[in-house]
């Protein structure tokens, strides 16, 4: 039989012990709550001391804690998927070690959202874009028309290499207006290099104040104006700082 021990998710600005109406990791459905010392506090919850598999129902699990914290108002800072601590007084024991790193981070992070934008090409227009503005490109497909498929072979991975480098100039380029678009109304921005498919342009969060929240909203309603038939946005608002913060504490 494991040994029990407490789950930690996040540190958020509390004083006192509250509790957050969500179960917590794994299935045996134990409340979440915090566990406070002079105004940060560990949002926890009780687990048997196991290593938890990276699934989608841990992680959500993990997430929902955090984003529960975050409806209520906290500012919320992101602990390592997987912490758990020997017990609760171990906890207060990290909140008092390393209470003037922590009330720093809180203090940086008030106030502020991280904002998830991805953007990718609409397929069909892109490579017509690409044959528009690339005329060697045009002028090699069209010599393909009168050739066999094993006469044109070595032509044809050619030409597919060519495309591939238009696509990754044109990805440079829109990416670049984005980016210029919206960091002007961001305190930060991060660009992942998880990219899912050839045509995505980019995947990145940016943090942003909360009384920006609106203008970075019209923002990017201005982009998907003016972008409306070559590139498609996803536009997730009010989520964890992940990218921004990501606390390793060793317990």
């Amino acid at each position: 039989m494991n040994a029990e021990g407490t789950y930690i998710y996040c540190l958020i600005d509390e004083s006192r012990e509250v509790e957050l109406c969500v179960p917590g990791i794994g299935d045996r459905g134990d409340p979440v709550h915090t566990i406070p010392w002079k105004g940060v506090a560990a949002v926890v919850s009780a687990s048997p001391i196991i290593r938890y598999p990276v699934s989608k129902e841990n992680s959500m699990a993990h997430e929902q804690a955090i984003e529960a914290a975050m409806r209520k108002g906290y500012t919320a800072l992101p602990v390592r998927f997987g912490t758990i601590a020997e017990n609760n007084s171990k906890i207060i024991e990290i909140l008092a070690h390393k209470y003037d790193e922590f009330t720093l981070l809180l203090e940086q992070m008030k106030n502020k959202v991280e904002l998830g934008v991805k953007a990718v090409f609409a397929e069909k227009i892109i490579y017509q874009d690409i044959l528009d503005q690339y005329p060697e490109i045009r002028k090699q497909k069209a010599a393909l028309e009168s050739k066999g498929p094993q006469e044109s072979y070595y032509q044809r991975i050619e030409i597919g290499r060519m495309v591939e480098s238009a696509l990754e100039e044109q990805k440079k380029k829109y990416r670049e207006e984005i980016i210029a678009h919206l960091k002007s109304y961001c305190c930060d921005f991060r660009l992942t290099h998880r990219l899912l498919g050839e045509r995505m342009i980019m995947n990145a969060a940016f943090l942003v104040d909360r009384n920006s929240e609106l203008t970075f909203d019209q923002k990017m309603d201005e982009l998907s104006q003016r972008y409306r038939d070559k590139v498609r946005f996803k536009y997730v608002s009010e989520l964890p700082p992940f990218n921004f913060v990501h606390l390793v504490i060793n317990v």
